[in-house]
């Protein structure tokens, strides 16, 4: 059930500490971590500690908590002092977007140049 904590999902098992991760910054209701295959020299995912499959179902059901996300992204650019120069902050939905953790995710990326369109 959304909102729960899911047996088999990878980003659930992050925030339980099952699941070793490079934790940056963490709240109440997110946790920030380094992506493991980087795609920027910064390149970081902030998730909520609750389990939603993707951004919109998260937004639909608790919207506090995906401000919050998007709270801690820009948190995230600040301490990795990429705010001045740019970032962008992703979130994939469904595996034809590139998601691949069906647990809402938001990517952050900055460090060098981002081009248009992106994929």
């Amino acid at each position: 059930m959304a909102g729960e904590r899911q047996a088999d999902c990878l980003f659930c098992k992050i925030v339980a500490g099952e699941v070793p991760a490079t934790v940056v910054r963490e709240t109440e209701t997110t946790v920030a971590f380094r992506d493991i295959n980087p795609q920027a020299p910064t390149h970081v995912l902030v998730i909520p500690k609750v389990h939603h499959p993707d951004s919109a179902s998260l937004a639909a059901a608790e919207p506090q908590i995906a401000a919050d996300v998007l709270r801690e992204a820009g948190a995230v650019a600040a301490d990795e002092k990429i705010e001045a120069t740019g970032y962008r902050v992703i979130f994939n939905t469904g595996s034809g977007a590139g998601q691949t953790v069906f647990h809402a995710h938001a990517h952050v990326l900055g460090g060098r140049g981002l081009n248009w369109p992106p994929g």
